[in-house]
């Protein structure tokens, strides 16, 4: 194992380590999924980013429009009067921050108040300024598979073959959004787990990651984009651990599986996880990365017995 391992990823402005990164969530919003309303204030949503920072998240991404099913929009005004504050405070103190928003009006002020990723959930669909702010820009800008609004996406999860469908579509918007000028070394996936996909669709996705990471000289590079994975409490987690009775499993109660897709996405390859609790989840990038690293034993290398 080497000393001194090389990062997996160097992306301008962002952290790089040999492990894969973990990306702590601040949902400024009254109606996110697991935690809406928990730290809507701007002085309870800087204190949580803190937090998850000093516990360990490599990024903090904030967000002040919730995407769960069913969510409705809410003006750019109030995005702005939620976020806008909670990142400033962030950025002033040196946390690298990335704002999770569809509205390139919301990324710039974020940018301008010290983000350095734009986190775009519709993959640049939502808001056709959107990539032509984030070449201007220069900044890492996530790309998610999406299908449209959290009003109507359970209908669009229709599917023949889900990974070959979801790397073609993430293929076709990163050919676009690198046709308005962003640069692909600075492209980040992800397969957007719960977006217009149903329970086993999601367990596909996550099997297939390296699949949809090598989307191939089509998308203007030849080599794995990075993959980001937010799996943290989504509904398919609660359902896969239903109760007897087949009740699903409350948001909260899926930290434990949340940390359990951590480790396995980050050995196979993520680059950055996103997740509502820290801790356990910076433990399992560590043990994932270990595991990784760690040398195959030739014969004979057990030594005189365990440890």
């Amino acid at each position: 194992m080497s000393s001194d391992p090389a990062p997996r990823y160097r992306l301008a402005g962002l952290p790089s380590e040999p492990r894969c990164l973990v990306m702590g969530v601040v949902n400024v919003t009254p109606d996110s999924f697991s935690d809406g309303g928990q730290w809507l204030g701007t002085e309870a949503a800087v204190a949580h980013g803190f937090d998850l920072a000093a516990q360990g998240a490599d990024i903090v991404d904030v967000g002040g429009e919730s995407t769960r099913p069913g969510a409705q929009r809410i003006s750019a005004e109030e995005e702005v009067r939620r976020v806008l504050p909670v990142i400033t405070e962030l950025a002033r103190a040196g946390v690298p921050v990335s704002v999770d928003t569809m509205r390139a009006s919301v990324a710039e002020l974020a940018l301008e108040a010290g983000a350095r990723l734009v986190n775009d959930v519709s993959g640049g669909l939502a808001d056709p300024h959107m990539p032509r702010l984030v070449a201007k820009a220069a900044v890492p800008y996530v790309v998610m598979h999406w299908r449209g609004h959290s009003h109507d996406m359970n209908a669009r999860a229709i599917y023949g073959d889900v990974v070959a469908e979801v790397r073609d579509e993430l293929r076709r918007r990163v050919d676009a959004v690198v046709a308005e000028g962003v640069d692909p070394a600075l492209v980040i996936l992800d397969p957007g787990l719960g977006f217009s996909k149903l329970n086993d669709h999601n367990w596909q996705v996550l099997a297939a990651l390296p699949e949809i990471a090598a989307l191939g000289p089509a998308a203007g590079r030849v080599w794995p984009f990075p993959v980001l994975v937010g799996a943290s409490r989504k509904r398919f987690l609660g359902r896969l651990l239903a109760g007897p009775d087949g009740t699903p499993r409350p948001f909260s109660g899926s930290d434990d599986a949340t940390v359990a897709i951590t480790a396995l996405a980050a050995a196979a390859g993520a680059w950055c996880v996103r997740v509502h609790r820290v801790p356990a989840n910076a433990d399992a990038v560590r043990v994932a990365a270990a595991w990784q690293a760690a040398e195959p034993a030739g014969p004979g290398s057990g030594g005189d017995g365990p440890d």
